[in-house]
């Protein structure tokens, strides 16, 4: 699994930045992804992917400590959706 310690290193070497830097821009891009999302917005970054919030529907769940049947509130939620450079990617490893 690739942490963000494992991400901020990848891309301070890819992009010639210091640590700091590229962790200051990794932040910074994650915070106006999540700005946008609660607000409604979707983000589309082209060939990568787009994060969207979804509306789930109230549904009957299970405490998992009692069994007892318990009702889970509708709500809102982040998604993303792969674009077709990234899923071609992925489906490209072996």
């Amino acid at each position: 699994m690739l942490g963000k310690t494992e991400l901020v290193k990848r891309v301070a070497e890819k992009a010639g930045l210091s640590s700091a830097k590229a962790d200051q821009a990794i932040n910074t891009t994650l915070d106006v992804i999540a700005d946008a999302l609660s607000r409604g917005e979707e983000v589309r970054i082209t060939g990568f992917g787009t994060f969207r919030v979804t509306e789930t529907k109230e549904r009957t769940g299970r405490n998992p400590r009692t069994g007892e049947a318990i009702t889970i509130k509708a709500g809102k939620r982040p998604a993303f959706s792969p674009g077709a450079k990234l899923a071609d990617a992925v489906k490209a490893q072996k």
